[in-house]
């Protein structure tokens, strides 16, 4: 007779039998964050030996600091891009959210409580990517023709509302609480406490994978390659902590970014709604087909762009202790995109993970800062950083172009 109780003694693949069919996964076009890791290794190596003081634990904490906005805006752009749309207002947006918060602030002007103004900043935030999307669903208008017309509104409002409350332009945070976000570090033993915390949660949520494989019938990872990963992982976050350390300790806003990155990779990855935000990325006629409210879910993903937004309005105008008439201009928008793209987020929709937000802002940092360093020109870092997009880009559509090939995209 039959037993219906799961398959607990499911294959197990030997380390030999996983890397090569992560080889051919490889070559199939499936590069997952090998691109990346590679592009880390090299920036690493060459500014490394072009600046003495590139690979100094005082930059690497500034680094952290440098990519805590980008990273934040990009785990937004991430869902809009899985959904195959653009948010090019997404700046503009965020400099919105900062500009409400610190106006809320004002001493006894109207002198909101630090939480109240940090809740309204994001409600309105979120509210401009309803509307948005609202255009673009009900409407039927192309996301890039929305967000383009939003970009501009939003940057002259940025404007209006910075040069009505100040007649220099500029507005400062007076709020201690506000500032201490993007600059205030753990103490040395939090930081350990952190790190155990990061290499725990990811050694826990691989055997609950490879157990869950295993009930299912499915091949699970090596346990040798489990144990070299965590290894891995636990030697460079250990060492990312002691580094750290050395200097101020971990940034407040570092913590804070990966409870996003944890919190949104669990609702991307673990939930119906995120399976059905690939669904929808990689074929939105399949999905409506198959029951998915396609116009609902694009509304919900622009509002969670719009809530990522004014949680990175609020981050960088903590982090500049101001906003400004130029705040969410210049390169913001740039290096959101490319921090998405870069960490492997399809601009064909459908493929990518929020993690790539983390890695691609911390690559796209890496650059920005070591071109500082070397006090290259501003016209010089914006080709630098448009190749470095352009490659990203152009991986990607080979990639696809590789499993369209062989039949499995």
């Amino acid at each position: 007779m039959p037993s219906a109780a799961p398959d607990l003694e499911a294959p197990t693949q030997t380390l030999a039998q996983y890397v090569r069919d992560w080889w051919q996964r490889v070559r199939a076009g499936e590069l997952g964050s090998l691109p990346i890791i590679v592009g880390l290794a090299v920036i690493v190596v060459v500014f490394g030996l072009l600046n003495d003081t590139f690979l100094t634990e005082r930059n690497f904490t500034n680094l952290l600091l440098q990519m805590a906005p980008v990273a934040t805006l990009a785990i937004g752009i991430v869902f809009v891009l899985l959904i195959a749309e653009i948010d090019l207002s997404v700046a503009y947006v965020s400099a919105v959210g900062g500009i409400v918060m610190v106006l809320l602030l004002r001493e006894g002007d109207p002198g909101w409580p630090w939480w109240a103004a940090i809740l309204a900043a994001v409600l309105v935030t979120t509210a401009i990517g309803f509307v948005q999307s609202l255009v673009v669903t009900k409407a039927g208008v192309p996301s890039f023709v929305v967000t383009l017309a939003g970009f501009l509104i939003w940057s002259g409002v940025v404007l209006i509302l910075t040069t009505q409350f100040s007649t220099a332009g500029t507005i400062r945070i007076e709020d201690r609480v506000i500032v201490g976000i993007a600059n205030n570090f753990l103490t040395d033993f939090w930081g350990w406490v952190l790190g155990a915390g990061i290499v725990l949660a990811y050694t826990l949520v691989q055997l609950q994978r490879a157990a869950s494989r295993r009930a299912s019938g499915l091949a699970a990872k090596p346990a040798l390659l489990l144990l070299l990963q965590v290894i891995g992982l636990a030697a460079v976050t250990f060492f990312a902590v002691w580094y750290a350390n050395k200097d101020r300790g971990v940034p407040m806003v570092t913590l804070i970014l990966l409870l996003f990155v944890v919190f949104w990779s669990f609702i991307a990855s673990r939930t119906r709604f995120g399976r059905h935000v690939y669904a929808v990325g990689g074929n939105p006629e399949a999905a409506r087909r198959a029951g998915i409210a396609v116009d609902r879910l694009r509304i919900t993903v622009f509002m969670i762009n719009g809530f990522m937004a004014g949680v990175g309005g609020i981050i960088l105008a903590s982090r500049l202790r101001s906003v400004a008439t130029n705040s969410g201009g210049g390169n913001l928008l740039l290096l959101v995109i490319a921090a998405a793209v870069i960490g492997g987020v399809s601009l064909f929709g459908g493929t990518g993970r929020v993690s790539a937000a983390f890695l691609g802002a911390l690559l796209i940092a890496a650059i920005q800062n070591g071109m500082d360093l070397l006090g290259l020109a501003a016209g010089t870092k914006f080709v630098v950083t448009g190749l470095v997009l352009l490659l990203a880009v152009l991986v990607d559509s080979l990639s696809k172009r590789g499993r369209s090939a062989r039949g499995v995209a």
